[in-house]
């Protein structure tokens, strides 16, 4: 197959304030190319797997230029329309303007997504068949954020998953309900996002997630405090595998936050009907944005490798913890040995 992992998106440009100031004090930016999703195939494609993403760009805008520069410097493979700019009240890139924050302050996002390109993103925009059955696709990786974007994001998404399904593709649902998404179509995504889980091979969510997107009851803590209750956890996930049967992985982190450089960061996977848990263990943080896409994208490397649930588990972890250590918002790992090297806690130099 000519591509391990695909993923649909709608790039964007997060602006960062330099020397860790926050928005609106900090005068001096950073661009930087981003989407959840491409950091998700960032792990493999720094690894060496063959990645591509479904996206739009702006034509003839320098910021599409920007982004376009930044996959191929990242290996990542683009598909995707040219849309016109429509006027200076036209369609953009989505900007996120966010900080890293420091100690006691912790990090603020400002989405600006006004006109963003990739709501227009549609099953027509792409040649299905050739990616699908010519060209060929091991994995394919689907994020809530995109499909709850517009009306036809999530089209696409329940359209690329049937695709997939049909083609021996393994899907990968990372259900990341998003509050504001949601607002005022509720039954419109909820019905998407159940056929998009009925269609996955692997869930990724916490059990607010689960509750709010597929309404499968479950604990009632935060999604930052499962750690304490994982035993009802495991109840939640075991009414999900009753209601999706085709799914064969479960997956989530488990985070904490001491301050804003400081977490307790751990995981939890169900696979080949055995759970592994990563227990919380503290973590530094220079920018805690990407942390959960950089476990699904070590999580979803260690799958296309064919590992057992153990070293998954523990990949998975050490990548997401990885991308905090970086500024950009996701995981490069220089090979495999680094990341395991983060889940031993051996930091030594390595001449």
């Amino acid at each position: 197959m000519k591509y391990d992992l695909i993923a649909p998106t709608s790039m964007g440009i997060r602006l960062s304030p330099q020397d860790r100031q926050p928005v609106g004090t900090g005068r001096t930016m950073t661009m930087y190319a981003t989407s959840a999703e491409s950091n998700v195939l960032n792990v493999a494609s720094s690894l060496g797997l063959k990645t591509c993403v479904l996206t739009a760009f702006v034509k003839n805008s320098p910021i599409a230029a920007f982004i376009k520069g930044e996959l191929r410097r990242r290996g990542i493979e683009y598909q995707g329309p040219e849309v016109d700019q429509g006027g200076p009240w036209g369609y953009r890139h989505q900007f996120n303007i966010a900080d890293a924050g420091f100690g006691a302050r912790g990090p603020r996002v400002h989405n600006d997504r006004a006109g963003e390109v990739g709501l227009t993103l549609s099953a027509e925009q792409f040649d299905l068949e050739a990616l699908f059955e010519k060209d060929g696709v091991r994995m394919m990786h689907l994020s809530g954020l995109f499909a709850a974007l517009s009306p036809k994001t999530a089209e696409l998404s329940v359209i690329l998953a049937e695709m997939a399904r049909k083609n021996g593709t393994l899907v990968s649902f990372d259900l990341n309900h998003r509050a504001s998404f949601w607002e005022g179509r509720e039954k419109e995504l909820h019905e998407a996002f159940v056929k998009i889980a009925s269609l996955s091979d692997i869930l990724i969510g916490n059990e607010e997630d689960y509750q709010l997107a597929l309404h499968i009851k479950g604990p009632q803590a935060g999604g930052e405090d499962i750690g304490n209750n994982l035993d009802e956890f495991k109840k939640m996930i075991g009414k999900a595998g009753d209601v999706f049967p085709n799914v064969r992985v479960f997956a989530t982190t488990l985070r904490q936050v001491l301050d804003a450089n400081r977490h307790l960061w751990g995981a939890i996977l169900y696979k080949d009907d055995v759970w592994q848990v990563a227990p919380q263990r503290e973590i530094q943080i220079l920018d805690r944005i990407g942390g959960g896409d950089g476990f699904v994208g070590g999580l979803l490397y260690s799958l296309l490798k064919g590992w057992d649930g153990e070293k998954c588990l523990q990949f998975g972890w050490a990548t997401g913890a990885l991308a905090a250590t970086m500024i950009e918002d996701y995981a490069s790992p220089a090979d495999e040995k680094q990341v395991f090297q983060v889940w031993e806690g051996n930091a030594r130099v390595l001449r």
